[in-house]
């Protein structure tokens, strides 16, 4: 009996662990959205000849709503005839491009991501006035719309909204560039899992959606002003950042002069115990320069703090990645080490000793031997308020970037054409990056190419490096939000060093705008970059449609900026002649 009842228990357990893996959130490559049914099933009575048709009285809306709720606003052009797709975002050519080289390099150290992350949105709400519906004032309001819905075709129970995720909310759209250097350990760990550790620590923090709630202006009611998170851990100037946005801009504050960045509701008690003991573990597993690190965002060393933003969630998921990284690079033996040398073969393989990797699971992240080299990383979440995509003319979204290192992410503004840079370079000669790191670095020297670096590096921010972690070398990010006005801006661009280091912000815009597609701008970008650079690195580029894209030759001069610099540097690099002294 006793065995049977053990028999029983491990069902149980096993059951219930299945259960939870299926509950777990996954990121997906591909947006959900909304077509008209009569593009997938054609009307019977529209058409003709003998085939396969579905009526469109068959077409059945999407996600139910209570109807004392309102209903959001709906996608212009749309019908309540219409029909969820999924469509992936590397056939979505005319909303997402992507382009790769691998340069003059053996190899490519280059990765990128992008998809649907499972967030709770952090947009501002939109106005009741822009919704489609008020809630109904009375009962007989109400049974008077339950009675409009049900001689449409509609079960009373149930409006036409676009696809949500877990939550509920609209979904929150996830793009990432990784530049690694000294390999591509570190740059695939980020592709693979930067947006896993986002998730979890959404979960743990247990944030709440800014859709939901009291609000007054786009901000929760606080009885307070919101954080500052402009820049986050520096203080860029604009003299540094080469005219990128500052926190006393007008677009990173709203016109009473507090922060865009809206604080969520989160569990505070576990918020404070995870950060601390985060910030205890990069203490005593690394020590040196986070002896004295205090996250400028983490609310273990802020007064007053009531609720945190996304900023917070994303600081904290850096910094957990990127010790989990180190950690296990720490943990992996070094090569030459005669010790290890007398090792079995396989000593690193599953079925040499099962037991001791399934304990510690963190000893494959980076592969089986210890990686020195790191990554730079780039990522842009972009939120909407209503069902309606990002990507609408009439659509606001809220758009918050997190950045280290020197990857790049631009913004096309639609009014005049011009770029507007969202990042800056973490690069010792960066003032701030200076001043912060000078007090830990050994030394600071200037290479054959007029470059400054620290200890060999040229990122004074980077996943990695476990070599230069004890002097600086730190993963929090700069984190910048942007609320983005319906077709304010055209594209959104996101680039790795190997172009950024060849062509200006500028440049790269122009050559966007001639493009008929997202696609087709990110591959010219590339081309160009890989015809006229001297040093062929590896190259990367996203380009991401915004509101504004068949806007996007209005603003000033159009393409024709940079258009001729561009025809004579293109003519200088193919002449025959180059390079001869």
């Amino acid at each position: 009996m006793a065995f049977q009842h053990i028999s029983i228990s491990r069902r149980i357990v096993t059951t219930t662990t299945t259960k939870t893996s299926c509950q777990r959130r996954f990121f997906h490559d591909y947006f959900v959205t909304h077509l008209p049914s009569s593009s997938l099933h054609p009307d019977s009575r529209s058409a003709s000849g003998p085939r396969h048709q579905l009526p469109r009285s068959a077409s059945k809306p999407h996600t139910p709503r209570s109807t004392n709720e309102p209903s959001p606003a709906p996608i212009a052009g749309s019908s309540r005839d219409t029909t969820v797709v999924r469509i992936p975002l590397r056939s979505a050519k005319h909303h997402f491009g992507v382009s790769v080289s691998r340069g003059q390099r053996p190899y490519n150290e280059d990765t990128h991501q992008a998809g649907v992350i499972e967030l709770p949105a952090f947009a501002k709400r939109v106005p009741i006035s822009l919704t489609s519906r008020a809630p109904p004032s009375s009962p007989l309001q109400a049974y008077r719309e339950k009675q409009r819905r049900a001689q449409e075709g509609n079960d009373g129970n149930e409006d036409v909204t676009s696809a949500s995720g877990a939550s509920g909310d609209p979904q929150v759209f996830y793009f990432g560039v990784f530049d690694g250097h000294g390999g591509m350990e570190c740059s695939e760990f980020l592709k693979d899992s930067l947006h896993k550790y986002i998730e979890q620590a959404a979960e743990e923090f247990e944030l709440k959606s800014t859709l939901k709630g009291r609000a007054l202006g786009g901000f929760i009611q606080l009885g307070r002003k919101p954080s500052v998170a402009g820049n986050v851990g520096t203080n860029q100037d604009k003299s540094s950042s080469g005219g990128a946005l500052s926190p006393g801009t007008k677009d990173s504050r709203d016109a009473a002069g507090g922060s865009l960045d809206i604080p969520q509701e989160v569990n505070m008690e576990r918020v404070i115990d995870l950060e601390r003991s985060l910030v205890c573990s990069w203490k005593e597993t690394v020590g040196g320069y986070f002896r004295r690190f205090k996250p400028a965002l983490f609310s273990v060393v802020q007064e007053g703090v009531e609720r945190v933003s996304l900023s917070t969630v994303l600081t904290y998921a850096f910094l957990k990645a990127d010790l989990d990284f180190v950690s296990a690079q720490a943990r992996k033996p070094e090569e030459g080490d005669p010790v290890q040398s007398d090792a079995p073969l396989n000593a690193f393989d599953d079925l040499h000793s099962p037991a001791i990797k399934r304990t510690d699971p963190a000893i494959k992240i980076g592969g089986e031997k210890r990686f020195k080299g790191g990554s730079t990383c780039s990522i842009a979440l972009i939120s909407t308020p209503s069902p309606t995509p990002f990507w609408h003319p009439n659509t606001p979204s809220s758009l918050i970037v997190a950045h280290v290192g020197d990857t790049r992410i631009l913004l096309c503004r639609t009014s005049d054409g011009s770029a507007v840079p969202l990042t800056t370079n973490h690069h010792p000669n960066n003032p701030s990056e200076g001043m912060r790191l000078r007090r830990y670095a050994g030394m600071f020297m200037t290479d054959s190419f007029g470059e400054e670096r620290m200890s060999g590096l040229a990122n004074t921010r980077a996943f990695g490096d476990m070599q230069s972690k004890r002097i600086g070398v730190s993963a929090e990010p700069e984190l910048r939000r942007i609320e983005l006005g319906a077709a304010e801006y055209s594209f959104l661009i996101l680039i790795s060093d190997g172009v950024s280091g060849t062509l200006s912000d500028q440049e790269v815009i122009d050559i966007v705008k001639e493009a008929k597609t997202p696609e087709q701008g990110a591959r010219d970008v590339i081309s160009f970059a890989t015809d006229v650079t001297a040093e062929g690195d590896n190259a990367t580029c996203i380009c991401v449609r915004l509101g504004g894209w068949e806007r996007r030759l209005e603003g000033g001069l159009g393409s024709m900026g940079t258009r001729g610099s561009r025809e004579y540097r293109r003519q200088e690099a193919i002449d025959p002649r180059r390079g001869r002294w």
